[in-house]
């Protein structure tokens, strides 16, 4: 799976939070200034060539719909990150946010939760 641009994640998060719309209504839902509505039809079509959306036909009107759902690619690029600048260390990353004071000691604490009952339904 190949990386969005920064305007496709942006449309991306549009049609996951609305589970289908046509392009008028992934507009209406820009930040301003709105792009024009060519602009956004034509990013819409080249993210279908991608495989990441597709569409219902309504006469000459499409509804687009994502094919890619946010967990999948949210998996697929968070490894990558991880692999690329953390040297595919997950410590390393939550050492990461601890030395930049991104997380508190109570959210540590609620990882270490969530981790100690992932191992326990494994066992």
């Amino acid at each position: 799976m190949e990386k969005l641009t920064n305007k496709e994640e942006e449309i991306m998060r549009v049609l996951w939070k609305l589970k289908q719309a046509f392009v008028k209504e992934v507009v209406a839902e820009l930040p301003e200034p709105k792009p024009h509505y060519n602009t956004i039809s034509t990013v819409i079509r080249n993210m279908e060539e991608k495989g990441f959306i597709s569409h219902n036909a309504f006469g000459k009107t499409h509804q687009y719909y994502p094919v890619v759902s946010k967990e999948e690619y949210k998996k697929t690029f968070m490894h990558k990150t991880i692999q690329h600048y953390f040297e595919d260390s997950y410590k390393n990353v939550v050492s990461f946010f601890a030395k930049e004071d991104k997380i508190s000691v109570s959210e540590l604490k609620e990882i270490i939760s969530i981790i100690e009952k992932n191992q326990k339904k494994q066992s």
